[in-house]
């Protein structure tokens, strides 16, 4: 058999592109909302059925990537993402209203899931051991850094009176470039013997352990995501700037990954994940109480603690459940975007309910705003206190299993 080679650092730089561009269409699809609500007239609701597409088209994709991973490889799911990013930006930069702004962000959201569909597996089968988990982090690095990057062109765009046709077409940079660096190369075979097999798949899917990595992703996603996405409308009327919370978080987020190659060397993934968890506790719950300057110092713990949620997540899988394939780690991932759909009316809804109830009691304006949110905020600590729990139980099962396997093999080995 003839022995192929693979730019391993060819194709890491080319995902990091594709990852580049979810973040632009993330960041930058955000920051020109206003101007879409005012030239076509819609209402808030509008936008946010418009951003809910975007956590729809992205899971889709995934679990079709995940299901066909192995049979037509990453190489042919990453023209599906060109295909379907270029779709996305092109519709809407020439959207007429509404519906035309539902259909392209699903188009990119969909070209999203493609990326990480493809993307994930690719770099888990290129690195092995606390490598993989190194690179992880550093390919979800550029979420955060993405995110950080094209929010400040959002912004400089924006204060520069330029359209927000032309802020669209931005995202169009890092989409040609992760084509560029693709085109051409050889991409790596799986290194897990069985893990190209759907039965066996399907197999490992049922097991105890992916079951509850599965539940547990549901609850991390939305401990990141959920405070993410209400925490700048909530810290507006705190006295600290929403815009430098939003930059401090996912710029300590976006470092962290990329110096994660320490962290995971040094600590295993369950307790990675154990005080990833007692971290985004403390940071929900500083941002539930906390005003003015001090909120930043919440901004802090928080971040800390979401860095690492992702990217280990994707990795125990990887390292723990390798008959799950690429078919896996999609479906986790893609559970975790669609839990952070699903809970954003909730969250919204826990919202109005405070606000009624503290209205009730003569709590008016700015004051209001700030109690109902924090209050809400106050909620959200029951998903890392119940991660606290189940990782702490998920360490106790690993390093029972560890010290069987290494009773094992002294077993073995004493003759």
């Amino acid at each position: 058999m003839e022995h192929i080679t693979v730019n391993r650092s060819r194709l890491f730089q080319a995902s990091c592109f594709a990852l580049i561009t979810t973040a632009f269409s993330f960041s930058i699809r955000a920051g020109i909302l206003p101007q879409l609500g005012k030239e076509f007239g819609l209402s808030a609701e509008q936008l946010g059925f418009i951003n809910s597409m975007f956590f729809f088209g992205f899971p889709i994709s995934m679990i079709i990537g995940g299901l066909i991973y192995h049979s037509i490889g990453p190489e042919r799911i990453m023209r599906v993402a060109f295909v379907a990013h270029t779709i996305g930006i092109l519709l809407t930069i020439y959207a007429q209203g509404y519906t035309g702004l539902l259909i392209s962000t699903f188009f990119i959201g969909f070209g999203n899931g493609c990326t990480e569909a493809a993307c994930n597996p690719m770099i888990a089968d290129m690195y092995s051991g606390s490598l993989m988990n190194k690179m992880l982090n550093r390919f979800h690095m550029w979420f955060p850094g993405g995110i950080v990057i094209g929010s400040l062109i959002s912004k400089f765009m924006t204060d520069a009176g330029l359209s927000w046709q032309t802020q669209i077409w931005v995202i169009m940079i890092p989409t040609v470039l992760y084509v560029i660096l693709f085109f051409g190369q050889a991409f790596p075979q799986p290194k897990v013997e069985g893990a190209t097999s759907l039965a066996q798949n399907a197999r490992a899917l049922l097991t105890p352990l992916y079951v509850f990595i599965f539940c547990c992703m549901a609850v991390t996603a939305i401990t990141e995501f959920g405070p993410q996405q209400w925490v700048g409308l909530i810290m507006s009327k705190s006295g600290a700037s929403p815009m430098l919370i939003l930059a401090l978080v996912t710029g300590l987020m976006a470092i962290g990954r990329f110096f994660a190659g320490p962290v995971v060397h040094k600590l295993d993934q369950t307790s990675i994940l154990l005080g990833s968890s007692v971290f985004a506790l403390v940071g929900i719950y500083l941002f539930s109480t906390q005003t003015g300057t001090a909120a930043y110092v919440a901004a802090i713990f928080f971040a800390i603690g979401v860095c690492y949620f992702w990217p280990t997540m994707i990795g125990f899988v990887a390292d723990h459940i390798p008959l799950s394939g690429a078919l896996g780690m999609s479906i986790v991932g893609g559970i975790g975007m669609f839990s952070t759909a699903i809970f954003q009316p909730i969250i919204g809804r826990w919202i109005d309910g405070a606000r009624a109830e503290l209205a009730s009691v003569d709590i008016q304006g700015e004051r209001l705003d700030l109690a109902a949110g924090q209050a809400t905020l106050a909620k959200m600590t029951t998903f890392p206190i119940i991660l606290i729990i189940a990782f702490t139980i998920l360490w106790f099962v690993m390093r029972n299993r560890k010290v069987r396997v290494t009773t094992n093999v002294v077993a073995a080995t004493d003759y």
